[in-house]
């Protein structure tokens, strides 16, 4: 069964897990997720079956936009409640002084990825090091941070809402705005993605590929059958003919191509929509 839709992964269950759930539920063996969330976090993750595993790199995924809950004073290396090694009583901040804090990762961001992370390191995670005991030195790394609005303020908890660009690190930004308050520690004490680009939760509705490709359709004006029997196409029988991915509407069924320098090359076969 080929299948894309979006769903619901609760706190406390990794990505892994939660898919393997949704492979029983649906008795569907070929599954696959894009935009991995840890156990941590809650929220939209989006899920393929069958062929349109092969469609997430074409998807509509940014921005993405979370809601997260920064408890100020909590001191924890992995910037959430997993590792909080204790909880300092810091004074209350002003209503403005908190909403200013959070409006101020607007813009590019330049700012250290937590250590406990999946980036890697000559081949391993920075998180399998850091649960080691390891030393784990990171490199800068920069986001666009497209809008924050703050949600409510009740101390020593801000939660707030942050559009981002993709990999970005939301506990990071939580590090930042305890300190632009003044406040040396602040970790998450909740972590949800609201949407990826289009996509929201809907009650694990199939959704229309069609509508969800971040590429735009080109049309084939040759002969039908060579679509069809996958054969090679002319770049004179494309209505658009720029360099770039496109793809194409073959009736239950698209094709995703690739046009380099005059040639057309199939980037995916012929991907069923049911």
């Amino acid at each position: 069964m080929n299948r894309l839709f979006v769903a619901y992964k609760p706190s406390a269950i990794g990505s892994n897990l939660f898919l393997s759930k949704l492979k029983r539920k649906y008795n569907n063996k070929k599954a696959g997720f894009s935009g991995t969330l840890d156990p941590f976090a809650k929220g939209v993750l989006l899920i393929g079956f069958g062929s349109h595993t092969k469609l997430f790199r074409f998807l509509n995924k940014t921005p993405k936009v979370y809601k997260a809950t920064l408890w100020l004073g909590a001191k924890s290396d992995s910037l959430d409640t997993e590792m909080i090694e204790h909880v300092d009583i810091v004074k209350e901040c002003l209503h403005g002084e908190v909403e200013n804090a959070v409006k101020s990762l607007e813009g590019e961001l330049e700012y250290d990825p937590p250590i406990f992370s999946a980036k890697k390191i000559n081949g391993q995670r920075a998180y399998d090091l850091a649960r080691a005991g390891k030393e784990v030195v990171l490199n800068k790394i920069n986001s666009t941070i497209y809008e924050t609005k703050l949600i409510n303020y009740s101390h020593p908890f801000v939660t707030f809402e942050a559009t981002v660009s993709e990999g970005t690190y939301i506990r990071s930004l939580g590090r930042i705005i305890a300190n632009r308050l003044g406040i040396a520690n602040g970790s998450l004490s909740a972590l949800e993605r609201l949407s990826e680009g289009q996509f929201k939760y809907n009650d694990e509705k199939a959704l229309d590929i069609k509508k969800s490709l971040n590429i735009p359709q080109n049309n084939y004006l040759g002969d039908g059958d060579n679509l069809k029997y996958g054969r090679v196409l002319a770049i004179e029988d494309l209505e658009v003919k720029k360099d770039g991915y496109y793809w194409l509407d073959n009736g239950d069924n698209i094709s995703v191509i690739h046009v380099e320098e005059k040639e057309v090359k199939y980037e995916l076969g012929r991907i069923y929509i049911c």
